[in-house]
């Protein structure tokens, strides 16, 4: 795949892996809180998300929250706050424990009981790029039927398995599939 070892951006095109576009919007639909964890409000969503049963509460130690009952009560009951290093730790537990807890509604929604669907796929911007070295990228559109590699590779965070995942499917593109790796933006409407 020679296509992935281009050295992106060399001549001014601007744009972002497709995969990575694939996943910020799978987390637009995952429908985060969108309140940030350095506020009181959003800190207590997470919090709450977090330690309402003891399933979540164990899933959230498993994602790496591992304070102590007392401190999380006192976090609760406002007595103290958190570190930004423990605020980091709220946000990426609770980001894993919520793409966990989505994915398989996700899997349906995407698949559509094997109808998949239909993607578009924003080629990168090339405005920067000289006319002699800009290459003729058009908007393309493609319907992914199988999402279960890119949704399992999104929810455990495994961003190289994502990466798999997402030139699996654009290979149906053909020939031009490597000229979709690097991408303006990804939608999809589920």
């Amino acid at each position: 795949m020679p296509d992935r070892t281009i050295d992106f951006g060399k001549y001014g095109a601007q744009g972002v892996k497709g995969h990575e576009a694939v996943a910020r919007r799978l987390d637009a639909l995952a429908d985060f809180i969108t309140s940030p964890v350095t506020t009181r409000r959003g800190l207590m969503a997470r919090l709450h998300y977090l330690t309402r049963t003891p399933r979540a509460r164990a899933a959230a130690y498993d994602a790496g929250l591992t304070v102590t009952d007392r401190t999380l009560k006192a976090w609760l009951a406002g007595t103290r706050n958190p570190t930004k290093h423990n605020l980091a730790r709220v946000e990426a537990a609770y980001r894993t424990v919520r793409r966990h807890n989505v994915a398989r509604y996700l899997l349906a929604r995407l698949n559509r009981a094997g109808r998949g669907t239909r993607v578009e796929i924003h080629p990168l911007n090339q405005s920067g790029v000289s006319t002699a070295h800009q290459r003729a990228v058009e908007f393309r559109t493609l319907n992914i039927r199988h999402w279960e590699a890119i949704i399992d590779a999104w929810s455990t965070g495994d961003d190289r398995a994502l990466g798999d995942a997402w030139i699996e499917q654009i290979i149906d593109l053909g020939s031009q599939w490597g000229q979709y790796e690097y991408v303006t933006n990804i939608g999809f409407a589920a």
